[in-house]
């Protein structure tokens, strides 16, 4: 099964702050790091595929090494495409790579993508970067994205699956905080998102 998410910046102690742009209400650091493991282990098993949209660590003035970021993915379960996000070094994915691992299928634990990723799900594509693409009209291409955190683009096919993303309380699920999405749940918010502008629309 494959699953999404995005800017999990794990280490950003800045976020912990009150604040609009990602708000993470925990104690310190190392809770909010658990509790996205913890949310990430209990969807995902090791045979699932999870896109990471970028950005996965973050501390300003005293950045994560490789090493710091490395030891968070390897607790977390599945294999990981790992896409570039503008917190996101290449030396850092060079790291992982040097010590990737191979998994009991056979398949590296570790992919990485510069730019993004196109996939098929139930009659639809995802787009999937770390920067929301601004597609046009489209048909059944919806655009999975991260970047802007507790925002979300004015259009349903772009949906945000980063942690902190609006489009998490359009899901009649209420998942633990840091989950990993299925292609069920991005279809659902994309079509609630959908009726909701369409709503908007005929004020």
């Amino acid at each position: 099964m494959n699953y999404f998410i995005a800017d999990t910046h794990f280490f950003h102690y800045q976020l912990l702050e009150p604040n609009n742009f990602a708000p993470r209400h925990f104690g310190n650091v190392d809770e909010m790091n658990q509790a996205m493991i913890d949310a990430w282990n209990k969807r995902v098993d090791e045979n699932d595929r999870v896109y990471h949209l970028g950005d996965i660590s973050m501390r300003p003035q005293d950045y994560p090494t490789d090493e710091e970021t490395y030891n968070i993915l390897r607790q977390l379960n599945g294999h990981l495409t790992l896409i570039k996000g503008n917190h996101d070094y290449r030396s850092l994915f060079k790291y992982i790579d040097k010590h990737n691992q191979v998994m009991s299928d056979g398949k590296k634990k570790y992919e990485f993508e510069d730019v993004g990723s196109l996939l098929k799900f139930d009659h639809h594509q995802f787009y999937c970067t770390h920067y929301p693409m601004l597609l046009g009209k489209v048909d059944k291409i919806i655009n999975l994205h991260g970047h802007i955190h507790h925002y979300s683009v004015p259009t349903a096919e772009n949906i945000n699956v980063g942690v902190d993303a609006p489009e998490r309380d359009l899901l009649s699920e209420d998942l633990p905080w840091g989950s990993p999405l299925r292609g069920e749940e991005i279809l659902e918010m994309y079509d609630k998102k959908k009726a909701q502008l369409m709503k908007m629309q005929r004020k």
